[in-house]
């Protein structure tokens, strides 16, 4: 009795009707896509004029401004820093990062930032507390947002283009010699680490 049943089911005839009764809900919604998409933000916007990633210009936390687009041909990895972090110490190795590598073309970028309520209050602070505890002389911004709508551009392009969002300080982002995302690494990734120095030295070996 049940093969008989599904014997019948199986040639009833409605059924290559409702296939293509599905077949054309599917056509109508694909037609429909279109207009449901989301207006591109200004951000979304912004970022595809710099698809090409070395035109960000940043304030320097020395007056004037830094701009990717000089260390255009060199990999540079972007850090968020802040000074009341327990990941603080890591500009310890930030430094030694950027003493390692410099000669061979690798600029690290210090982006002190307090979207996570643990910066000082100005940059003449953040440059002093650096000079004092860590001897540091890699370059450094002002300070800058990293998320949200307020975010600096390049951290919105990072966003909108690549996915790749800061979740806490000392969050680390590797741009190859073009100025695109190679790699990013969590707060946790020591710079000295190797899964950080082999993304470096790849990207160094790059041409």
């Amino acid at each position: 009795m049940r093969a008989n049943a599904r014997a019948a089911y199986l040639n009833f005839p409605t059924r290559p009707y409702l296939t293509g009764m599905r077949n054309l809900m599917l056509t109508a919604l694909v037609a429909l896509l279109p207009l449901t998409l989301p207006t591109p933000s200004a951000h979304a916007m912004h970022a595809t004029d710099h698809a090409a990633g070395p035109g960000f210009e940043f304030d320097s936390i020395d007056g004037g401004t830094l701009s990717l687009a000089d260390w255009h041909g060199q990999p540079v990895l972007v850090v968020n820093t802040a000074s009341r972090c327990a990941f603080t110490p890591q500009y310890a190795a930030l430094q030694a990062l950027y003493d390692r590598y410099k000669d061979d073309g690798l600029v690290v970028l210090a982006v002190p930032s307090d979207d996570f309520r643990q910066e000082l209050d100005s940059a003449e602070a953040v440059k002093a507390f650096c000079e004092a505890n860590f001897n540091l002389d890699l370059p450094m911004t002002d300070i800058t947002p990293v998320t949200g709508r307020t975010a600096h551009p390049f951290f919105a392009w990072l966003a909108q283009d690549h996915q790749i969002r800061p979740r806490w300080n000392f969050h680390k982002v590797l741009l190859n010699r073009d100025g695109q995302p190679v790699a990013s690494f969590s707060s946790t990734s020591r710079p000295l680490s190797r899964p950080v120095t082999r993304a470096i030295e790849q990207a160094l070996a790059a041409r």
